[in-house]
């Protein structure tokens, strides 16, 4: 009877020291695979930089180059963000520190190369649009439609009211401006709220009473709304035109968007066909293109109202009519190559718009008056957004945890903030040259000040406030 006791203890201590050494085996692989992605990218950097210096003059390729400086912006910015993960940290704002940095030890003047810097940002923001497009799922909106659009048009309208009025007669910006700065504060970030659903997905926390739809429904309404309505505004104020043409600025460029966005998302339907080889890599490389002569064509037409909303609608299109060729959306992977290409992009966004800080020229009155706006228009969104829920099947605590789903603010910044910025320099505009500096730096303390707080505290809260569902109640 000893004896078999100890056989049992020592089967016992075997398979608790298994146990851990699986553990143990399990996290370092999970570590290596974070870490792998970076390690390609660096490797693919290295790769192209001696392709380059085979190529191209020493000139071009030595350090100290304008194309040169800007790549070691990108590689710092992404190893920074890798590193700042390990205090739990969003991973974007280790990188826009990193560009603040950069800046300010002279290293971050891109000045010969600055239609490569505007073109950079505009493939970002290019991303994110059709990303949102691809986002925005009909069904769950039709079933939820009054509670999204609750949700989504009261807290932006009392936001971007709050901001406009506040940066009006705090930082002295002209109305539309206000507006302008408005809607680029209150999108949400579909980057930190989409990261931090996929993780509660997996401890099954507020799936019973379909939370997780309606926080993304909410998050790619209210991006779609505030990327088509910047893109209206940005057209006004840069329009060159007479008063007529102005005030015709925004509905002509609404009708050329949504033409082109529903005759290309068409297209994509029929080209290429679901039988044809390579057919992801084809309709990744269609759609990315087709949003990129959006935003591209319509300035060279001077209607850049248009770009925004014919990438989103080209997208939104052609993914509703790839769920009716049930074949074709089940083994679809254009949102999986975009979410790719935005592992490349998005140190270059938030690097971007860290460069453009510099504390030489910053202004304390802006941050002050910035800091203050920021925070009552986010106060604002947060109270209106909470009784917006009013009508839904929820508690007090799953609506607060849905209110709370709107604080973060990071990717559409990131793309949006500096693009008025980069139109001012084109045009030498000195007066809104000011103005769009404001909206950078505002668009940047939103980034600081909301995207840490905002996903930690609905990681934190999580638990709290939102019930585990059972398989019966999420099937």
């Amino acid at each position: 009877m000893t004896a078999a006791k100890e056989e049992m203890q020592i089967i016992d201590v075997n398979y608790a020291e298994t146990e851990k050494k699986s553990e143990h085996v399990t996290k370092l692989r999970r570590i290596y695979n974070e870490w792998s992605s970076l390690l390609a990218l660096l490797l693919i950097f290295c790769m192209i930089w001696m392709i380059m210096f085979a190529l191209l003059p020493a000139s071009m390729t030595a350090p100290s180059a304008p194309f040169m400086r800007m790549a070691f912006l990108f590689v710092g910015a992404q190893i920074c963000g890798v590193m700042i993960t390990f205090i739990k940290l969003p991973d974007m704002l280790g990188m826009l520190f990193f560009g603040v940095l950069y800046t300010n030890v002279g290293l971050g003047d891109f000045s010969a190369i600055q239609s490569l810097e505007a073109c950079l940002r505009d493939m970002a923001l290019i991303n994110i649009m059709l990303l949102a497009g691809l986002g925005v799922d009909l069904q769950p909106l039709k079933k939820l439609f009054r509670i999204i659009m609750q949700l989504t048009l009261l807290p932006t309208i009392a936001e971007v009211a709050a901001l406009t009025v506040l940066s009006h007669f705090l930082l002295g910006l002209p109305w539309i401006w206000g507006v302008l700065l408005g809607l680029v504060v209150t999108a949400i970030s579909p980057n930190v709220v989409v990261t931090v659903l996929l993780r509660l997905k997996e401890e099954k926390l507020g799936m019973n009473k379909g939370i997780h739809t309606v926080i993304i429904a909410m998050t790619s309404c209210n991006d779609v709304l505030a990327i088509f309505l910047f893109g209206v505004i940005l057209g006004v104020i840069f329009s060159t035109g007479d008063l007529t043409s102005q005030i015709l600025q925004g509905p002509i460029g609404i009708c050329i968007g949504l033409a082109y966005g529903v005759v290309t998302g068409l297209l994509m339907l029929v080209l290429p066909t679901n039988s044809a080889k390579y057919v992801n890599g084809l309709k990744f490389t269609m759609i990315t293109l087709m949003g990129s002569l959006s935003v591209f064509g319509s300035k060279a037409i001077k209607y850049p109202s248009a770009g925004a909303l014919g990438c989103i609608t080209t997208a939104f299109i052609a993914t509703e009519g790839w769920k009716r060729q049930k074949d074709s959306y089940q083994n679809n992977e254009v949102g999986m190559y975009l979410d790719l290409l935005w592992k490349f992009l998005k140190p270059i966004s938030f690097s971007l718009i860290g460069k453009e800080v510099n504390f030489a020229v910053l202004d304390g009155n802006t941050v002050l008056y910035g800091a203050i706006t920021l925070l009552v228009g986010v106060i604002f969104r947060l109270i209106v957004s909470y009784f917006s829920a009013y009508g839904a099947q929820l508690n007090w605590k799953e609506k607060a945890y849905v209110t709370i789903s709107g604080f973060p603010k990071a990717t559409v910044q990131a793309a949006l903030g500096p693009l008025a910025l980069d139109m001012a320099r084109k045009l030498n505009s000195e007066e809104n040259y000011e103005y769009a500096n404001a909206v950078l730096i505002i668009s940047v303390l939103a980034i600081i000040f909301t995207a840490p707080l905002g996903a930690i505290l609905m990681l934190r809260l999580a638990p709290k406030f939102l019930q585990k569902g059972s398989e019966r109640e999420i099937a």
